[in-house]
């Protein structure tokens, strides 16, 4: 049977200020659109059922997920007690539905992308789990055809075809530098890895126990006794010790069967302000505003942020990005928003958990 696990686990940090610990940016609503894991959600239910779907997020952000989500079953919502990176939370994930289903097939999303249109979004995913059911052995991950040359994304290098849009994958590269980037863009057999998979949960799991044994033998554990008493107990006392490293680089560049779906879509990666022109658009002037309160005056090349009950105005600044928050205000050029995590690693060496 298919299921889905969506991944809403990320701190958005170079989302800050909006983007908070107790309001990470995949739940907030930018721009008066749903929330970013409301769009990801209504992306799998259209190829799956409410009962099918799981998200598994920060044990402190369940009730959040769950009001949002009101579909889902309160048994669909996984939380962790802390974050251990992708490796473990797609692990934890897989080992409760391996309890659940021995023969469950997984599809894995992000709760972080805009990814349009739908249409095709879904046919791939669709095609993704096919092509899981018809190889087995296989892990597949999902590649995006890359728009530019871009250097802040891990690439995958398809090779020989299997079906239409479905390819055995030759080699993974994380981040390349930008004339290595500009040749894979030329080349035409380079995507971008999504971070979203499909593989049979039996599969996944033996590769995570040969790359990674001693999350996989915590991850059974806790597994175990998710659906009992002693559930908190053991995530409490197995979780966070489990070592933190991404499913890419534990599982993905080391399995000896990789497979590639072509996601033939638009996908924007909402990472840091100067993403939410992909997203919003643009004014006549460059300027995108995320808020209905904004007076912007001899300005161009801006990103505007904030509650729609705060007014932002701007006279004669160019190439700023400027977001409000009820506790602190950010102000940055442009050029330096993906610096935001050191700007944010200062703010919590001087002021502690206040502003994080």
């Amino acid at each position: 049977m298919r299921h889905a696990v969506i991944m809403a686990g990320g701190a958005g940090t170079r989302l800050w200020p909006l983007s908070r610990a107790d309001l990470p940016k995949q739940l907030l609503r930018l721009g008066g659109r749903a929330s970013l894991l409301r769009q990801s959600y209504e992306r799998v239910a259209a190829l799956l059922p409410p009962e099918s779907i799981y998200v598994i997020t920060g044990r402190d952000h369940l009730d959040l997920v769950a009001r949002e989500l009101p579909e889902l079953p309160a048994a669909n919502l996984f939380g962790e007690p802390v974050g251990r990176d992708t490796a473990n939370a797609v692990g934890l994930a897989a080992a409760i539905l391996k309890h659940r289903d021995a023969d469950a097939v997984m599809g894995v999303f992000t709760a972080d992308h805009v990814i349009t249109p739908v249409e095709k979004c879904t046919a791939a995913v669709d095609r993704a789990f096919t092509a899981a059911e018809r190889h087995p052995d296989a892990l597949i991950t999902m590649g995006i055809r890359p728009t530019r040359p871009e250097t802040g994304y891990g690439y995958v290098k398809r090779g020989a075809a299997l079906a239409d849009g479905v390819f055995e994958v030759e080699r993974f590269t994380e981040k390349p530098d930008v004339e290595t980037a500009r040749r894979y863009l030329a080349g035409g057999d380079y995507y971008w890895n999504s971070g979203m998979f499909t593989w049979r949960v039996d599969t996944v799991l033996h590769q995570l126990a040969a790359h990674l044994p001693a999350s996989h033998a915590g991850l059974r554990d806790i597994a175990a006794v998710w659906d009992t008493p002693d559930r908190d107990a053991r995530l409490e006392a197995v979780y966070p010790d489990l070592d933190k490293i991404s499913i890419d680089f534990a599982v993905m560049e080391h399995a000896p069967r990789v497979l590639v779906v072509e996601m033939d879509c638009d996908w924007i990666d909402v990472g840091s302000w100067t993403a939410l022109e992909a997203v919003l658009g643009a004014d006549a002037d460059g300027n995108v505003i995320a808020t209905k309160s904004a007076v912007v005056l001899e300005s161009h090349g801006n990103v505007l942020a904030g509650p729609d009950d705060h007014l932002i105005a701007t006279l004669g600044v160019d190439d700023l990005v400027i977001v409000h928050s009820p506790d602190a205000t950010l102000i940055c050029r442009k050029a330096d928003a993906q610096r935001l995590k050191d700007l944010v690693a200062e703010v919590h060496r001087r002021h502690g958990h206040r502003y994080q």
